[in-house]
């Protein structure tokens, strides 16, 4: 039977840098690694549902998500899950605004080699990033900023004001290299 595969969530707020960091692990992880991340799950969508007002109820007006969104990221989790069961390593950004979704992901990937990994960022680089994107609908990042690391404890956080994605993905690639087990997932899930 083929062992389960490696999953690696990258979780913080719209434009920390998240997937930047993904793109150079993808290139450098020995895997392969699939990107599976919260975009590719996003843009399955019909575009209509990537303007307002549809888009509240994907990841809603306020800092919490609306229903679309609850239905679609906890079809990724399980996606997450399956794939990763079958041997698939995968890389996934996330924003885990939601308890609930902490909560799943624990539930769901606690007995698989999964590292929940946070990124984090000063509210104002935040900003700027968003301004200067020119992608991202304004306003994201200050929802998520307050709630995304609200519920989560992690296997390695990660500060991208201080250095490039680049850096980031070689801090976390040395971070695994060196052996370290997984263990936010069972500590969420109440596991020792």
């Amino acid at each position: 039977m083929q062992p389960p595969g490696t999953i690696i969530i990258l979780n913080g707020a719209s434009s920390a840098g998240k997937s930047s960091i993904l793109a150079h692990l993808q290139r450098t992880l020995e895997g392969p690694f699939l990107n599976a991340g919260i975009d590719k799950f996003i843009f399955m969508l019909p575009s209509s549902y990537l303007d307002r007002p549809l888009w509240d109820d994907v990841l809603g007006k306020m800092e919490k998500a609306g229903a679309q969104g609850h239905i679609l990221f906890s079809g990724m989790h399980h996606a997450l899950a399956a794939m990763a069961r079958q041997g698939n390593h995968l890389l996934a950004d996330h924003v885990l605004v939601e308890k609930r979704w902490v909560e799943e992901c624990a539930q769901l990937f606690a007995d698989l080699p999964a590292y929940l990994i946070g990124i984090h960022c000063p509210l104002e680089l935040l900003e700027v990033r968003e301004r200067e994107r020119k992608d991202r609908t304004l306003g994201q990042a200050r929802l998520h900023f307050e709630h995304v690391h609200q519920y989560t404890r992690y296997d390695l956080e990660i500060d991208t004001s201080f250095a490039s994605a680049e850096a980031c993905a070689a801090q976390i690639a040395t971070f695994l290299a060196g052996g370290a087990r997984p263990q936010a997932f069972r500590q969420l899930r109440g596991i020792p």
